[in-house]
């Protein structure tokens, strides 16, 4: 309760007003009275303050009274409705535990139906991304196709380029072996050539000698046989030919030769180049076999 102003008692007041209406005599009256006055106002001040301390003391009493009261109350209403707290909490709990089978339930039936229609093929899902599987797996296919011609077309073009590579070094070689034995041949035959030419100079140089040393001879043997006889003792063979038989003798063997050599050699071109031939329409018989495979 709010602290009420302390009352004045009638004499107080009385007394005051006398004093207020009386002089002042002298200064120790004045004096007296102030101390007075000091003791007056210490002894109210002492008043009030035992009075408010009753009415705090008072009202503190009334609010424990209205706590405890309060108090009792209160743990009776939280204990009625802890209680209905927790059976709404466990109608709850049961609620949703149910509410969460039941979900669960539906949700597995849903998921077999949408397995089913998957593995029937039926899922729009499942159709779409199918769809575009196999469309990628189309063009992967063609593109595979095409770079596979590609690779077969690039691999006969080199083994088209090697074939013609191995042919165009066949026939070189060739070539240039057949010119090689052809040059070497037409020297060796013009090589014999001069030296039948030769020989028919010196062949007929020597017939003409030959008549010059024949008259010769003869008049040297008819005179040589007069005044000698020839002496053998023993078994000699004594060969009296004389130098233009051996000469005819040695250019008829050179002639001989000569011609055994140019048939030898007319012979020796005519088997390298019917051989160059022959091995020429093999290899490309051999090449053209290779490109029809």
């Amino acid at each position: 309760m709010p602290a009420q102003p302390p009352v004045r008692e009638p004499e107080e007041e009385m007394e005051a007003g006398k004093e207020s209406q009386l002089p002042e005599a002298n200064g120790e009256l004045e004096q007296v009275r102030e101390n007075e006055r000091g003791g007056e106002e210490t002894m109210e001040e002492s008043m009030e303050e035992r009075e408010s301390d009753l009415d705090e003391s008072e009202e503190e009493e009334e609010d424990e009274e209205e706590e405890e009261e309060s108090s009792e109350m209160d743990d009776e209403d939280c204990e009625r409705r802890r209680g209905e707290c927790l059976d709404e909490m466990l109608d709850l709990e049961k609620q949703f535990h149910e509410l969460k089978e039941k979900l669960f339930r539906e949700r597995l039936n849903q998921v077999k139906v949408k397995l089913d229609e998957v593995l029937t093929g039926k899922a729009g899902e499942y159709r779409e991304p199918l769809a575009a599987l196999q469309n990628s797996m189309q063009i992967r296919t063609q593109v595979a196709g095409v770079y596979r011609e590609l690779c077969l077309q690039v691999i006969r073009h080199r083994h088209e380029c090697e074939l013609q590579g191995a042919k165009q070094h066949l026939e070189s070689e060739q070539s240039l072996l057949f010119d090689a034995m052809k040059t070497e041949l037409l020297e060796k035959i013009r090589r014999l050539e001069e030296d039948r030419q030769n020989m028919d100079l010196t062949s007929e140089w020597s017939d003409e000698m030959r008549g010059k040393r024949c008259k010769r001879k003869n008049l040297l043997d008819r005179s040589e046989r007069k005044k000698k006889v020839a002496l053998v003792s023993g078994p000699f063979i004594v060969y009296m030919l004389r130098d233009i038989d051996i000469l005819e003798d040695w250019t008829a063997i050179k002639k001989v030769k000569i011609k055994v050599s140019i048939l030898f050699l007319k012979f020796w071109t005519s088997k390298v180049h019917h051989y160059s031939h022959s091995q020429l329409h093999v290899s490309s018989s051999f090449a053209y076999f290779d490109l029809s495979n």
